[in-house]
């Protein structure tokens, strides 16, 4: 005789195959492929040319990089402020990149290069340096 589940316990698989596929498909919505091409083209060419040294994704741990965006603290300016429209509309003469993602939305850049920074850090999947 084979014993019927409980209630308790198809609930709880439900519950936890739900969390499953709630978690992959917000972690699919992020581009991280799009996120490198800005964080390579748009952040490392301001910072080569800035602050004449590029910061590669691989230079700080995952909890550090979501620290650093969670402050939202960037020198002088936000982090949020070097996705935003009007950033990308200033600096887009010089900046094919920023031209090229001037329809994307704020914060779906934003979640792309987090994406990315999370998975080339240095404890992340595919570490990665600037080039």
């Amino acid at each position: 005789m084979t014993k019927k589940p409980s209630p308790i316990s198809i609930l709880s698989l439900c519950l936890i195959g739900g969390s499953l596929i709630a978690s992959a498909a917000y972690a699919a919505d992020a581009d991280w492929k799009r996120g490198r091409i800005y964080y390579r083209y748009v952040c490392t060419a301001c910072h080569t040319t800035e602050l004449k040294k590029a910061i590669g994704p691989n230079e700080k741990t995952k909890a550090e990089w979501a620290a650093f965006i969670q402050a939202d603290k960037h020198g002088k300016n936000t982090v949020t402020h070097y996705f935003s429209k009007q950033f990308r509309d200033s600096i887009k003469a010089s900046n094919k990149a920023a031209s090229k993602f001037d329809a994307v939305a704020e914060k779906d850049l934003l979640a792309d290069v987090k994406a990315y920074v999370n998975k080339s850090a240095k404890d992340g999947d595919a570490p990665a340096g600037c080039g």
